[in-house]
């Protein structure tokens, strides 16, 4: 099973569906997913910690890799992500956009057939005014190396679509 975003509502997630199994925990800070791997490993799972960021293809692939050493993939848990308290726009759809399409892409190459995923999000999205059907339709449908590019630009000082 892979989890990206070592924190608690993925832990708990983890807690409920990865007994039994091998679980690979990736954060992009290290000594924080090795904390939660800790904490799992001494209620009695099997978890490794591996550094991960899901804004990167290639440490996603890394993530992917280090899962398929312990057999099929048959499970993801992606609670990773930044919210406007924690990060700059920029980051947000680097990382909340780009990273969770890329690792949805990528893991479902992989996942073994009757996988299951799940990808936790924020109640940040609400804080913000509807998008609209054309930008729903263009954030589904643009390949992913093509996302980071959409003209879709938001006033950050009162949430409004400005284009």
């Amino acid at each position: 099973m892979l989890w990206t975003g070592a924190g608690q509502i993925g832990m708990a997630i983890a807690r409920r569906i990865g007994f039994g199994k091998k679980i690979i925990v990736g954060d992009k800070n290290l000594d924080h997913a090795k904390a939660i791997a800790k904490m799992m490993k001494e209620a009695g799972f099997d978890v490794v910690p591996v550094e991960t960021d899901i804004s990167s293809r290639e440490s996603i692939l890394n993530l992917i890799a280090e899962g398929q050493k312990n057999g099929e993939i048959t499970a993801l848990i992606n609670a990773a992500g930044v919210s406007p308290n924690q990060a700059p726009f920029e980051t947000i759809l680097k990382l909340d956009l780009y990273g969770t399409a890329v690792l949805l892409e990528e893991v479902g190459k992989v996942i073994a057939p009757g996988g299951v995923g799940v990808t936790i999000s924020s109640q940040s999205g609400h804080r913000m005014p509807q998008l609209g059907d054309e930008i729903d339709e263009q954030l589904a449908t643009t390949p992913t190396e093509k996302l980071l590019s959409l003209e879709v630009h938001l006033n950050q000082q009162n949430n409004e679509r400005i284009s």
